[in-house]
């Protein structure tokens, strides 16, 4: 089926609209922002972010993000908050109020009231002249020429602007605290992202049997420890020690190969120098090695000792490919 062409020109038009509305607002970033971000850095409460309408479900993933790169910050509906909620702020934590106009009616009853505490007031608004803009201690500027919508009416390019200003306020706040991957792991240890930062091979590995058979077990054995242990190998170690491996590739070659496989040992059809990683490696540094060289397991060590084997299948099922 054939897309109509006026369906990608709208879908076209409307990415270059945001995305010139985003160029645009580049230049209104200043100090304020500055100010804003480190009023958060400095301060031990949580971020308080609250908006109405479609600016209450930017304020919410912009709480999701902050939550998640170590900022604590909790959503607070503007309309709820005359209702009772206002008890979400405590004293010092920094408020972030969204709102394209800054003055609707929710907003005007509600910033007298946020103002009433030892709260800064951080405004993400599209009209630097509003009640609310008058009010904040820092006003950033996410002012947009028209929404994508033909109508000039939908919040689309104005609640892009608000994401990204959220976006920004929370990476400049992860570099200010040097938040790295190991910290990333504590906030998202479920999921495939967070079996990334902290999976290791050691995890996958005690899991498994641990094949293995010396030079001289007679191939009828290897195939048998193959077979029971279900990683399509076994290693071949002296005194611990990985001198090669058996695959179930090198039981094919050798069926090929040879009529008479009786008298043949692991050490007549083992590959030298397999492959292997460290048990504390991590789980999808395994996975790069297994997709650099087409193989579908290595050997475990710890200290040159073999402990096992990591299979593709592990890390299929923890959902690292």
């Amino acid at each position: 089926m054939n897309s109509t062409p006026k369906i990608l020109e709208s879908a076209i038009r409307t990415f270059q609209i945001e995305r010139d509305a985003l160029d645009a607002i580049i230049p209104l970033l200043n100090e304020a922002f500055e100010k804003a971000v480190l009023t958060i850095l400095q301060s031990t409460g949580r971020v308080v972010i609250t908006g109405i309408g479609k600016s209450a479900i930017i304020a919410n993933k912009i709480v999701a993000t902050m939550n998640s790169t170590g900022t604590p910050a909790i959503f607070m509906h503007a309309a709820d908050a005359i209702h009772g909620d206002l008890g979400t702020i405590q004293n010092g934590d920094p408020v972030i109020c969204i709102s394209k106009s800054g003055n609707t009616p929710e907003i005007k009853v509600l910033v007298p009231l946020l103002k009433r505490g030892q709260n800064p007031l951080i405004v993400i608004t599209g009209n630097p002249d509003s009640f609310l803009a008058q009010q904040a201690d820092y006003v950033l500027n996410t002012y947009v020429a028209k929404e994508a919508c033909p109508n000039n009416l939908a919040p689309t390019t104005s609640t892009t602007a608000q994401l990204v200003m959220g976006d920004a306020i929370a990476i400049c706040l992860l570099e200010l605290k040097a938040f790295g991957s190991k910290d990333f792991a504590q906030y998202h240890p479920g999921g495939a992202l967070g079996k990334k930062l902290y999976l290791r091979v050691s995890d996958l590995v005690k899991n498994n049997a641990t094949p293995m058979v010396e030079p001289m077990t007679k191939v009828k054995e290897v195939i048998m420890e193959i077979s029971e242990k279900l990683l399509g190998a076994a290693a071949v170690v002296e005194g611990n020690k990985i001198v090669g491996v058996v695959t179930d590739g090198d039981i094919r070659r050798m069926l090929n190969k040879h009529d008479n496989i009786a008298s043949l040992c692991a050490k007549d059809i083992m590959s030298h120098y397999p492959k292997t990683i460290s048990q504390d490696a991590m789980a999808v540094e395994a996975l790069k090695i297994m997709q650099e060289n087409h193989i579908t397991q290595l050997l475990a060590v710890h200290e040159n000792n073999y402990v096992g084997i990591v299979h593709l299948h592990n890390l299929i099922q923890e959902g690292l490919v």
